[in-house]
């Protein structure tokens, strides 16, 4: 989303700090030799970890955070050094793609085979008007990207879902140009990302509310994928909403058929409405994730508002279809969410401080009152070149 995400970012790090005593007991504080805006992390097994951020920033860490290097710039020649990396994918020491944010071209991914020493330019949007939100991999061959509402101006064979009642709809052809969320799939890592030739998107939620709503390029984790499914948030003035899809393509008969399939062949058949915070351009839903086909979190809340803990969170049990507000919520706005198997419990955290839920989101306990953008556990980023691990040993006992 284009909105003024960097925001109070940089102007409540120093108010939002967390104590010394808190930030060892929980987030063990680590050296990250930058102070740029962290948004992207993700931890392959806890020992090797990618981090990225503003200013075309790419972190690694192969000893679990003892030492982080400064990898070398994607395009430092060119604008390299003007990108906002928000999110970073990878698969272990040698290889990982980041994928920058921006208004048109200045959305790109870049790939590393070597350690980060080169990066080999993938995709750049084409799209001026487009911007990215976030990305996501199931394996090393397909992914899926998610990008602010465009106009699809070639929808060759697209199909719209229409309402007919009782719970049915029926199959329409859609050929005419028409505003929709951007949903790009890879099935070769080294291919051609392309947009999704079949919209099959029901009206009028996708289609009418993507000229009031966006996602959030918070923390890469507006969208998330498990198994056949895929689900990614929204907000803006159009509301906190979650699109549901699977890998089933739509048939003549209506019906789907998955075994053909492949991961990324994603269908985002309809939207939910959930009672995180929305309505306007700053609040919505931030970061979702699942920790199977049924149990997923939707966090969030008003960006501008950090320490207003209404509409923060909530939970579903379904797979997505039905959402239920936290009754005992996170302590303010939050942007990223993530389940820890190992521990058995959710994390989550935002500008100003982490919580973590032992029955799947419905209640929260505080954990800390530091600023922090983004989650891939035992890791934390935020603003300011910030990087922590978590302290399992520190977490409060049930």
């Amino acid at each position: 989303m284009r909105l003024v995400l960097f925001l109070v970012v940089a102007a409540i790090s120093v108010a939002a700090a967390q104590s010394p005593a808190s930030q060892q007991q929980i987030w063990q504080m680590q050296e990250s030799g930058t102070t740029a805006g962290l948004r992207g992390i993700d931890s392959v097994n806890g020992k090797v970890a990618w981090a990225s951020g503003t200013g075309g920033t790419v972190l690694k860490t192969t000893d679990g955070g003892r030492h982080w290097q400064q990898c070398a710039i994607p395009d430092a020649d060119i604008d390299g050094a003007t990108l906002d990396f928000r999110g970073v994918q990878a698969w272990d020491a040698q290889t990982a793609i980041v994928m920058a944010s921006g208004p048109g071209d200045k959305s790109r991914l870049y790939k590393t085979t070597d350690g980060c020493k080169s990066w080999k330019l993938l995709y750049t949007n084409p799209d001026k008007d487009g911007f990215w939100d976030a990305f996501t991999f199931w394996d090393r061959k397909n992914g899926l990207l998610l990008g602010d509402p465009t106009e699809n101006k070639n929808p060759r064979g697209s199909i719209r879902a229409v309402d007919t009642g009782a719970g049915k709809q029926r199959l329409e052809k859609d050929d005419q140009p028409h505003l929709e969320f951007t949903v790009l799939f890879n099935e070769d890592e080294d291919a051609a990302w392309r947009r999704q030739m079949y919209s099959f998107t029901p009206a009028p939620t996708a289609v009418a509310h993507a000229g009031d709503s966006a996602a959030f390029a918070a923390s890469n984790s507006a969208l998330t994928v498990y198994g056949h499914t895929a689900w990614f948030g929204t907000g803006g003035k159009g509301g906190a909403r979650v699109f549901v899809g699977d890998n089933c393509g739509p048939v003549p008969d209506g019906f789907c058929d998955c075994s053909p399939m492949p991961p990324s062949r994603i269908w985002f058949t309809h939207s939910v409405a959930t009672p995180i915070a929305g309505g306007n351009d700053s609040s919505g839903i931030f970061s979702l994730n699942f920790r199977d086909p049924n149990h997923g979190i939707a966090a969030g809340g008003d960006y501008t508002k950090p320490s207003n803990s209404t509409g923060t969170a909530a939970w579903s049990a379904d797979g997505g279809e039905h959402w239920t507000a936290s009754t005992t919520p996170p302590h303010g706005y939050r942007s990223t969410v993530e389940y820890s198997e190992s521990l058995k419990l959710w994390i989550t955290a935002g500008t100003n401080g982490s919580d973590l839920s032992r029955d799947d989101g419905k209640t929260w306990q505080p954990l800390d009152n530091g600023n922090w953008n983004a989650l891939s556990l035992p890791f934390i980023v935020g603003p300011q070149g910030r990087i922590a691990r978590l302290n399992p040993n520190a977490i409060p006992k049930p």
